[in-house]
């Protein structure tokens, strides 16, 4: 399937020549290892991918033994793989890597040797039982890969040119119209419900049978709570109580994480560790409270405030209903045709934030629980800056409507305090573009625009 990514591996590789490597960190089976050998067999004259869940104790000596002699290095791995390596044509992968951290450590000298390319992938690639007692080398450039986003799926499902309308509509602020609207929001929800990791999409694809594509993300859960139990050791109960609580605090009409859900009296820093883990593992999306929505979100972040969104709203959706005897098919139904009995909001306030963070913005909220001042208390779902930081009209308040009918009362709360600090204000909800009282109405499938 065509990912977006490959055209930053493409950029990667015409502008390094050879000087950096690429780690492509991700959640696991979010398509890593397949869009880096496509790119190595299209791209490279002869590639050589090393699979670390799966190479023999031989390629391993060869990073204990031998990287003082790198022709006798390449010599011995071009032997063992039996492919022949060209200087400069060659691509060599390192593929979960963090299975072997000693690789990711020799590419500070197999970059500087310059014969080869290399691009690293892997999962948990920041916590410390993959990084101890390594130098993380400078020479090696670092990008994230998510699900795939809408476009993508639109792309997956042989819709070319549903987007680029979608876009050219966004640019001018102007609505779609009834019947395309309702023709991207069909769309929409199918992206929703189906989720954006690549087996999934392709299962649906090839059988649009909504119980094989359920099944398969519950197989992806199964996953992530195994490693959980591998790889969290020491503090896996903590990271498992949170990875199952997720749907639980979604539910909830104000979405904050709340600890005493796990165990009384619980504090933040006791399970800091644990929420990072879920972060770095690129299984959630954590959204931090901004004590004062003005430049710099970061500064004014509240650790002890957070969100915690699952990072795939297709996974969310299989994991909020794994114990409920609810037909998979049914309910995959009901969300499609808006029909659904429960609190949509969770399902749709996660699909923003997945597009948010894709779009490469961090995620910020911003709450006032102010039992004194009335024009102060509020809660805005989300707050996106600006790429240039300015003195004023930086940050942009976002909230997130589920269905068609509602009110703006902590919106226009928060533009009557904060409007020197504020840009464009907007809401997203499942209805057509519109603008009204400086206030600019998006359709859900436009928020990756934003």
């Amino acid at each position: 399937m065509k990912r977006k990514i490959y055209n930053k591996l493409l950029e990667w590789k015409q502008e390094s020549n050879g000087e950096y490597a690429l780690l492509i960190d991700g959640a696991r089976r979010v398509g890593k290892s397949y869009i880096v050998r496509q790119f190595a067999e299209k791209e490279y004259r002869s590639c050589v991918i090393l699979d670390f869940n799966l190479v023999s104790k031989s390629i391993k000596d060869l990073f204990e033994n031998s990287l003082d002699n790198l022709d006798r290095f390449f010599m011995y791995l071009s032997n063992y793989t039996g492919k022949t390596l060209y200087t400069r044509d060659t691509l060599i992968v390192f593929d979960e890597v963090q299975q072997y951290p000693k690789a990711r450590a020799a590419i500070k000298y197999l970059v500087k040797d310059g014969r080869y390319d290399y691009i690293e992938t892997g999962s948990l690639i920041s916590i410390k039982k993959n990084v101890e007692g390594i130098v993380i080398p400078s020479e090696e450039e670092h990008i994230k890969m998510f699900p795939m986003d809408f476009e993508e799926f639109l792309w997956a499902m042989g819709e070319e040119m549903l987007m680029p309308f979608i876009k050219d509509c966004f640019e001018r602020k102007k609505p779609l119209g009834q019947l395309m609207h309702r023709r991207a929001m069909d769309y929409f929800r199918l992206y929703m419900i189906v989720g954006g990791m690549p087996q999934a999409v392709e299962k649906y694809v090839e059988t649009r049978d909504f119980a094989k594509v359920d099944k398969l993300k519950r197989r992806i859960l199964e996953l992530y709570r195994s490693d959980i139990s591998k790889y969290a050791k020491g503090y896996d109960t903590k990271v498992k109580s949170i990875f199952e609580e997720i749907p639980s605090q979604l539910q909830k009409h104000e979405k904050k994480f709340r600890l005493s859900a796990l165990k009384e009296g619980a504090r933040a820093r006791d399970y800091e560790t644990a929420f990072f883990w879920l972060d770095d593992a690129m299984i959630i999306n954590s959204c931090y409270n901004t004590t004062e929505p003005n430049v710099g979100l970061n500064l004014n972040k509240d650790t002890n405030t957070m969100k915690c969104y699952m990072a795939d709203t297709g996974l969310l959706i299989s994991h909020a209903f794994d114990a409920n005897e609810i037909v998979s098919e049914d309910l995959y139904r009901k969300i499609l045709l808006d029909k659904l009995e429960m609190n949509s909001g969770m399902i749709v306030e996660n699909i923003v934030a997945q597009m948010l963070r894709t779009a490469g913005h961090k995620l910020f909220f911003y709450s006032n629980a102010s039992m004194t001042d009335k024009d102060s208390r509020m809660e805005i779902d989300f707050l996106i800056a600006k790429s240039k930081i300015t003195t004023r009209h930086n940050i942009s308040p976002i909230e997130v409507k589920s269905s068609v009918r509602y009110t703006l009362t902590s919106l226009r709360k928060c533009i009557a305090k904060y409007g020197s600090c504020l840009s464009t204000a907007y809401v997203i909800h499942p209805a057509d573009l519109k603008e009204e009282d400086n206030i600019v109405f998006l359709p859900l499938y436009m928020c990756p625009l934003l």
